[in-house]
């Protein structure tokens, strides 16, 4: 069933009570997409909800901060084969035998790939040559890693040197590419649509990589440079289905102020749920090769940097799909209502339909309403002209006379 307008609030929304008789499920009115979802309506709980997460997010950003990679912090990288003489080498046995050899444990030990090409990485902080050295003698002496020709050898262990110059210079020139792909969305926006919405839309962006930040600062997911390179891949998904439902907006919107059917907020409503769907739906198709990615990439090939790149990824996919569908479109129509036509617009909705709710109600009708006015004239005409011809009166014929024409 559909959904009957009962009125409209002090903003323009509309107050509507569902018609009486068999209740839809939820998938059917996210199929169908007639409006019954109030998503603008409660765009301040929604507001609540969002704004309570940006500052948990920024909370944990400030004080808990980030698990910074390797190539951000800088410092010593040691890689041997996960096979050694005693079996299979864990992160736990590649600890212990590092905290063994320097006394102080390593920051982290990872295992990369599957069978026979796994591999056990090390990471701690800037080590000199010697405890390098001491390091590896020790790996050697407690695990025996296996080189590729199958026997122990201690060159089957290798180092590597990160500088923190490195990752600053990356994350320099991420925050170079944001800043460029922000103005270029706003300018790109701003002549598409309108100012408005390129300012909703911006608004939304900066939301998802504040949102997706807190995550990973939240649960202490390390950020490395394909984190970073993830980040940025997100925000074109996020920016694309901003577009999807405002184009959608401004169909639903044009030539608005002419009429009184809906305000501005409850047209913006119905082109939210008749995007709602397609909105689902491009998110589910994109998560799956995410997923993928995480299951394949990570689980089965065992790679760090396709763990990084799934996790950013999926966390913004989530929070990008979310973000334009309750909070895009909700500041896009708090922003519009701020003009002073579209206010007017609104107030003539809702004198419209209080006309009408008085006329259901069999109330007498407004002489300040022209329409009214003029209907009510012409009922008034119509019973006068009817009143005014007289009634025609059949002559009564004798009893036992026939009717018709008299024989001659």
């Amino acid at each position: 069933m559909g959904v009957e307008e009962l009125g409209t609030d002090a903003e323009g929304n509309a107050k509507v009570a569902a018609k009486p008789g068999k209740k839809e499920s939820v998938f059917r009115r996210l199929y169908v997409g007639t409006g019954a979802f109030d998503v603008v309506g409660k765009r301040k709980r929604w507001y609540v909800f969002f704004g309570a997460l940006v500052l948990v997010c920024l909370a944990s950003m400030i004080i808990r901060g980030f698990n910074l990679g390797i190539d951000f912090e800088g410092g010593t990288q040691i890689q041997m084969p996960a096979n050694g003489i005693h079996g299979v080498i864990t992160e736990e046995q590649a600890k212990e035998s590092f905290q063994k050899a320097l006394g102080r444990p390593a920051t982290e030990a990872q295992k990369v790939g599957t069978g026979n090409a796994a591999t056990i990485q090390i990471r701690t902080d800037t080590l000199n040559a010697a405890d390098v050295a001491k390091v590896k003698q020790g790996l050697f002496d407690d695990l025996g890693p296996k080189g590729s020709n199958g026997q122990p050898s201690v060159q089957a262990i290798s180092d590597s040197a990160v500088s923190a110059s490195w990752g600053g210079e990356i994350s320099q020139k991420a925050l170079i590419a944001l800043g460029v792909f922000l103005v270029a969305v706003v300018i790109f926006l701003a002549v598409y649509f309108d100012t408005r919405m390129a300012v909703a839309a911006l608004i939304s962006l900066l939301h998802d990589i504040l949102v997706t930040a807190g995550v990973y600062s939240l649960v202490g997911f390390e950020v490395t440079p394909a984190t970073v390179i993830g980040l940025l891949t997100i925000l074109g998904f996020s920016l694309y289905d901003t577009v999807v439902v405002f184009d959608k907006v401004r169909e639903n919107t044009r030539g608005l102020l002419g009429l009184t059917r809906r305000t501005y907020g409850e047209a913006a409503n119905l082109a939210l749920n008749q995007t709602l769907m397609r909105s689902f739906n491009t998110a589910f198709i994109a998560l799956l090769p995410i997923l993928g990615l995480l299951v394949v990439g990570y689980i089965l090939l065992g790679s760090g940097t396709l763990q990084d790149l799934a996790l950013v990824q999926l966390t913004g996919t989530l929070v990008g799909v979310l973000s334009s569908v309750a909070l895009a479109t909700p500041l896009l129509v708090d922003l519009k209502m701020r003009d002073p036509k579209y206010k007017q617009q609104a107030e003539r909705v809702r004198q419209r339909r209080a006309n009408q709710e008085r006329k259901a109600a069999g109330e007498d009708f407004d002489a300040s309403d022209d329409d009214a006015l003029a209907k009510e004239l012409r009922k008034e005409k119509a019973y006068a002209a009817a009143a005014s011809v007289p009634a025609r009166i059949q002559k009564q014929r004798p009893a036992g006379k026939p009717a018709g024409k008299r024989k001659r």
